[in-house]
This record gives structure tokens, sequence and C-alpha cells, in this order.
């Protein structure tokens, strides 16, 4: 007997009585076939010497559970006052092949300058194993298409992803992006039989898009074009007039410069060059000696100071209120020029500077990761006093690690020149 999933199919069963009682028999399907057959009626009661004729009715679901060749069928037929005498007549039942492909395409538009890649999602609904191939299409012969694995093999009820690599030939260098149309079908290859019907060449192709975009965008040209013409308004107009100004300075900087009749000496000497300055010796070297400073009095400067930074690095915790110090050393000048202060993890709070008893600034940290202040004029801290560096952690940040931090961390530099004074 044959039977194709979706479909149905009858035969039947004659049971008879040769017993010498009245006998009553249930009817019960065993075997493969059990969950989609059924015996009507499921029991019969029969005289002694009498029959019936029973319907065996098969619908096999149209699914990959339901596998494509030979299933035995069954039929328990169990007399109720005489259980041993139970009968199990069999026989064959021929499940007919059918195909189906379920295929999904992702993404269906994909852009770039080369090449693009898709993921094809295949699974076989039919009930038998299949090889499938794919086949593109394409309007002309721009595009090169690749899959991998070329010709999967499903078993029914099986689920594969192929990745498809769409390539073009030549690219697109400026203009507009060039959209590539194509399709893709998908058909079973390998031993088919002819006589069974085809329902995956009935299966539309699908349909896709490649969008091949230009290595150069407009925007890029529009700039390029901005700053040639930059380029030769600087070469045309303001190179030539840079030089004519700097000649001009130069000149003008050679040029002698006249001495006030008032600078020389009575004798026709400058200034410096007479018994006023150090004394000079037969050979003409100078035997002076000579002292640069500032100001007389305390809190002067005594030479010109050098360069000199200092670091604070502060950890706080939360809900606390630290401070970090540097002190200026003894019979010292620290002339303040620049203060850098880095919030690197981007920690909440507040942050207060002071240079001694004066307040420099107040801060709310969440509002920078960086932050610098320069003067033309240095704020002068003298000997003793101190640059303060005061944080209430409210909430630390995270660094670069990626994990919040514990507390927060503040750091910063404090730069200038440092001058000794005189007592």
């Amino acid at each position: 007997m044959t039977v194709a999933p979706g479909g149905t199919a009858t035969t039947s069963l004659t049971v008879r009585n040769d017993s010498d009682i009245v006998e009553a028999y249930s009817l019960e399907v065993v075997g493969d076939c059990a969950p989609w057959t059924t015996v009507e009626p499921a029991r019969v009661s029969l005289y002694p010497g009498t029959s019936e004729t029973v319907t065996i009715r098969l619908e096999p679901p149209r699914s990959p559970e339901i596998r494509a060749g030979e299933l035995p069928l069954a039929i328990r037929v169990l007399p109720t006052e005489h259980p041993d005498a139970v009968r199990v007549p069999e026989t064959t039942v021929h499940v007919e092949e059918f195909h189906e492909l379920r295929t999904e395409l992702q993404p269906r538009r994909r852009r770039g300058w080369l090449r693009g890649r898709y993921r094809l999602a295949v699974r076989n609904e039919g009930n038998t194993p299949v090889q499938v191939g794919f086949t593109p299409g394409q309007a002309g012969e721009e595009l090169a298409f690749a899959f991998n694995p070329a010709e999967p093999t499903l078993e029914p009820g099986e689920s594969t992803e192929v990745g498809l690599r769409v390539r073009t030939g030549k690219p697109v260098w400026f203009g507009s992006p060039v959209v590539w149309p194509f399709t893709l079908a998908t058909a079973e290859t390998g031993d088919r039989d002819e006589t069974q019907p085809d329902e995956i060449a009935g299966r539309p192709p699908l349909d896709a898009e490649f969008v091949q975009i230009p290595i150069f965008p407009k925007w890029l040209l529009a700039l390029l074009a901005a700053l040639l013409a930059l380029l030769i308004a600087w070469f045309a107009l303001v190179r030539p007039a840079v030089r004519s100004a700097a000649k001009e300075a130069a000149h003008e900087a050679v040029q002698p410069r006249p001495t006030p009749a008032g600078e020389q000496g009575g004798n026709g000497q400058t200034p410096g060059s007479g018994s006023g300055g150090a004394s000079a010796s037969p050979d003409g070297k100078g035997k002076g000696k000579g002292t640069v400073s500032g100001g007389g009095g305390d809190g002067t400067t005594v030479g010109s100071g050098q360069q000199s930074s200092a670091t604070i690095d502060l950890k706080t915790a939360v809900g606390e209120t630290k401070t970090g110090t540097y002190k200026v050393p003894e019979k010292s000048l620290f002339g303040v020029t620049d203060i850098v202060v880095a919030n690197f993890q981007g920690d909440e709070g507040v942050l207060t500077i002071n240079f001694g008893d004066r307040k420099v600034t107040t801060i709310a940290m969440e509002t920078f990761r960086n932050q610098d202040y320069h003067w033309v004029t240095p704020i002068e801290i003298p000997s003793n006093d101190t640059v303060t560096i005061e944080v209430t952690c409210a909430k630390p940040g995270t660094p670069a690690t990626g994990r919040r931090a514990q507390g927060c961390h503040e750091v910063l530099n404090v730069s200038g020149v440092l001058s000794r004074t005189a007592q």
C-alpha cells in the first residue's frame, strides 16, 4: 500500500469469530505508523461463525519526520473473552517522497567597495536526503559569486548556513554608488526520480542587491577642490605679501642706529668705557666683579630663577573629601604660570584648587577629563606657602580598562619659575 505525506490512503481488515461464543474484539494500530493511522470501528462484537470488515485509514502529515520508504503496519486484534488468542496481522506501507526547501538570504542589500558577504540559511523540509545547489543570476557579467559550502547535503529536517561572497571586477573611483541587482535560485542536485513532481522548481528565486560605493566620495572631492583653491591663493597672493613684509623688516633691522650726543663722554668715549665701570688691565681685559639681583629687601628675588613643576596625585574614596598639597621650598618664590588637572577616569564630584589662602577655581569633575589654565603674569606663591587640590568624591568613573574604579583619582600638575629669595 502506498501513501503520500499530506494525503490519505485506506485499506481494510476482516475479523472473523471462529469460536463457539459471542466475542468482542479490540483493534489497535502498533508500529511506526500508529501516530497517524486509525481503525474504524476500533471495537467489534461477533457471533460465532460471523465476520466484519474494518477500515484502516492512513494520514501521514507532510513533515520531515515522516521519512520516505517502507514502513511496517500492524493491527493487534485482542479478544475480550480469550485474550490469549490475540492476533497481530502485518503489512507494509510505502511512504512516498516529497521535496521542499526553505531558504532565506540575509541581508538582502549589502554595501562595499569591491565585495559583499551574505548568509544563506537553507532547511530541508522534505522527507528524503537532498544535495542542494545554488544558481545566481545577474543581467550582466559584472559580478562573481562564490558559495561556501558549494553543494551541501541535508537530511530531512536538517538546516545549514551557506556563505555567499559577491565580488565586482572594477572599483568605482568617483561619483554616485552603483546598484547591482541579482537573483539566487536554490535547487536540488544529484540523482532524482524524474517521475516525482518537482515542488522546488516552482519556487521563485530570491532577490538581492550589491551596492558598490565609490572609493572617493563626493564630499572628499569638494574638500580637495577647496584645499587646492586655498593652496593657489597662498602662492598667488599671501606668500608674496609675506615675503615682502619679511624683507622690509629685515632691512630695517640691519640699518645703523645713530648714537645720541648725550650718551658720549667728554672724551668721546661711550659709557662704561672709562673709569666709571670695571677697571681694565693694560691688556684690555676687565678685572671688576658684577652681581645681577632684583630689588633689595626681604622677599626680593635673587637671579632669574629656573623653570620648575610639581605634581599632586590624589586618590579619594567614595563620599570622602581629601586634600593634596605642594609646599614651596624655603627661601624660594614660585611664580605659577600653568596648571593642568586630569580627571582621566571621568569621576564625578567637586574639585577645588587653592594657592595659599587664595581660591583659584572650583570645578564639577563630571564636566571635564583634562583642564588647563595659563597666566601671562605669574601668580607668585611665597616661601613655605602651598598649592592645594581638594577633592570631594561623589562617584568614581570608568578608566580605560573598562571596569568601574573603586575610588576617585585626580592628578594636578603646577609649573612656573622657581626663584631664590634674599633673607
